[in-house]
């Protein structure tokens, strides 16, 4: 192979996909509950994202942003009709994304205090992304081993201690940033008195909150961002994985209070908003919002976690289950890795985080008879390693 070795991939090769389903180039097929790490929320082959690919294909695939182009500007109206934001900032991935809330952050805080109030906290078990500041960020220490000196200006406080965050926040913050779900560090869910108490310590230090949406975004967790459920809503917000439907798509998005700290030449993207992408991406949300869509994915998803919690309960191997929507997991007391390789040879695509947590991050069209079909594996497998 002349890839890095960057990834520790299993030895298939995947042609094709259709519905929920991954093809490999034997043309066996695999019910995929990880729909490429939360990014295909809609499956695979959906026509109505193809169409608009393949129609802005036909018309312009890149112009720089030195013009307007205007699938763009659809995607950033569709973003603020069904936010709590105002302004829309357009990248390739999660991790820019994040990168752009940072420096947002900063430069919004030294215009307003012309001091050096730059420091940004983060939580133990976060992820951020993989350039050098959203690693930084990162609240896991087996992320930053081989690549220091890292970036200054970051501080980690543990996920949930509301005590310990009120005593780390000094003259020296101007930001907090959270994942309402910890994704990569195993499904942890920031309880709801957590991120109130953190609104309003942020209130009164005039301290900026992001909520870092990248996995949790785009009805992964039962409505369009997770902040709408919650009640809560933060200054700036970051988004990626299923904005772009498959195709590289991120964003950040802030109130106009802050937004307009950004003047042009602060920042930029070369390929950031790429028509397509942005075609895909108003493909995406538009079939989201549509009514009932949401209804019937929360439906589906009550079913998939009282399944999983019955698993839970079931077998002592089994941990805990936690998780929303169909952002899902099951922690176990033994390492998942050789579940998840018996997966795979019995056409089943899961993942295992954190080295022992089961993510199930499956398209948001998965249907329960589908649901079933991974269940009575986890069952006959859990069974095997509960008994051993």
């Amino acid at each position: 192979m002349d890839l890095m070795n960057t990834y520790k991939q299993y030895p298939l090769k995947m042609v094709k996909g259709e519905y929920n389903y991954l093809i490999d180039e034997n043309g066996k097929r695999y019910l995929d509950f990880l729909s490429g790490i939360a990014v295909n929320p809609l499956g695979y082959g959906n026509k109505k994202i193809e169409g608009a690919i393949i129609e802005q294909t036909m018309n312009l695939i890149h112009a720089s942003n030195y013009f307007y182009t205007q699938t763009p500007l659809k995607l950033a109206e569709l973003l603020v009709k069904n936010t709590c934001f105002d302004k829309v900032f357009l990248a390739n991935s999660g991790a820019e994304a994040n990168e752009g809330a940072i420096k947002l952050a900063r430069k919004y805080s030294e215009l307003k205090y012309n001091i050096d109030r730059n420091v940004i906290i983060s939580f133990t078990n976060s992820f951020h992304g993989r350039t050098l500041a959203t690693l930084t960020a990162t609240g896991q220490d087996s992320f930053h081993e081989h690549f220091f000196p890292l970036p200054g200006g970051f501080k980690y406080c543990p996920f949930g201690d509301i005590n310990t965050l009120k005593t780390m926040i000094d003259d020296s913050v101007c930001a907090i940033i959270i994942e309402p779900i910890q994704g990569e560090g195993g499904i942890n869910i920031a309880q709801k008195d957590f991120l109130l108490s953190m609104r309003k310590i942020a209130d009164e230090k005039d301290v900026l909150l992001i909520f870092d949406e990248v996995q949790t975004g785009i009805g992964r967790t039962g409505s369009f961002f997770a902040y709408q459920d919650l009640g809560i809503e933060p200054d700036i917000l970051t988004s990626a994985k299923a904005l772009g439907g498959g195709l590289p798509l991120g964003a950040f998005m802030a109130k106009e209070v802050v937004a307009k700290s950004l003047v042009p030449g602060d920042h930029g993207s070369t390929f950031g908003g790429n028509p397509v992408a942005c075609a895909s991406g108003c493909a995406v949300i538009e079939t989201i919002l549509e009514p009932g869509f949401l209804d019937q994915m929360n439906e589906v998803a009550e079913y998939f976690k009282e399944e999983l919690v019955k698993l839970a309960d079931k077998y002592p191997v089994v941990k805990e289950f936690r998780g929303k929507g169909l952002m899902l997991g099951l922690e176990l007391y033994i390492d998942g890795a050789d579940l998840v390789k018996k997966a795979y040879e019995e056409g089943l695509i899961i993942n295992c985080t954190n080295v022992r947590v089961l993510r199930f991050l499956p398209p948001l069209t998965i249907k329960k008879e589908e649901i079933d079909i991974l269940i009575k594996f986890l069952d006959n497998e859990l069974m095997k390693r509960s008994v051993a």
